[in-house]
């Protein structure tokens, strides 16, 4: 493992803590979109299902079941105690159309034609798309709170660190391709460039995170 491959598992970490500090601070989840992290929920479930018919590592294991582990709280903590504060109204992406496009990109272009494959290649391009509900609810009220934005900064980060590290892969491991990863992290990041910009313009500068009118 290297360096930017380790950054971005600790982003990663960082932005679920962020997330969930920030639910059990406020006892509210105005703001957060249910969808996405519903889509995040699946995407653990269908990518780690490896985490029991095999053992790679310590790390490797508690990565996994610490992902599925707190995705599934937050989703709770969304779907039951603090449920009342929920607009379903504003979290209104239709996210059929990215678990469609999701499944027949995986059943187009898997890893291999395996069940455990598909599933791995279906979590892979439904990640790539999981933040769009979370920012179309943003785009719809037009600003967020600032722990809000230093979570979903810290989504980003974590996968354009991702795309360092593979590129660092490329150059120093022999035969090492991973398409299906590259694009869909590719298309993960340029996602967030919107984002970005107004992340370190305003909330770096300690403003509060706002669309332009």
């Amino acid at each position: 493992m290297n360096i930017f491959r380790l950054a971005g598992d600790l982003l990663h970490l960082g932005s679920i803590f962020i997330l969930i500090a920030r639910l059990q601070q406020t006892r509210s989840c105005a703001g957060i979109s249910f969808k996405t992290q519903c889509l995040y929920l699946l995407v653990f479930a269908t990518r780690y299902l490896d985490v029991f018919l095999g053992f790679l590592s310590l790390y490797n294991t508690l990565m996994k079941v610490f992902f599925l582990v707190s995705a599934g709280y937050i989703v709770y903590l969304m779907r039951s105690p603090l449920k009342a504060s929920y607009d379903k109204a504003l979290d209104s992406f239709r996210v059929e159309f990215l678990l469609g496009g999701a499944a027949v990109f995986a059943l187009v272009f898997p890893h291999k034609y395996t069940l455990l494959e598909i599933l791995w290649s279906f979590s892979i391009y439904l990640e790539a798309v999981a933040i769009i509900p979370q920012l179309f609810q943003m785009t719809r009220t037009g600003e967020a709170d600032n722990i809000t934005s230093h979570y979903v900064f810290a989504l980003g980060g974590y996968r354009a660190l991702y795309l360092v590290n593979w590129i660092y892969r490329y150059y120093t491991e022999d035969d090492y391709v991973d398409y299906i990863s590259w694009v869909a992290g590719v298309v993960q990041t340029a996602l967030y460039g919107d984002f970005f910009y107004i992340y370190f313009t305003r909330v770096l500068k300690g403003k509060t995170f706002k669309l332009p009118v």
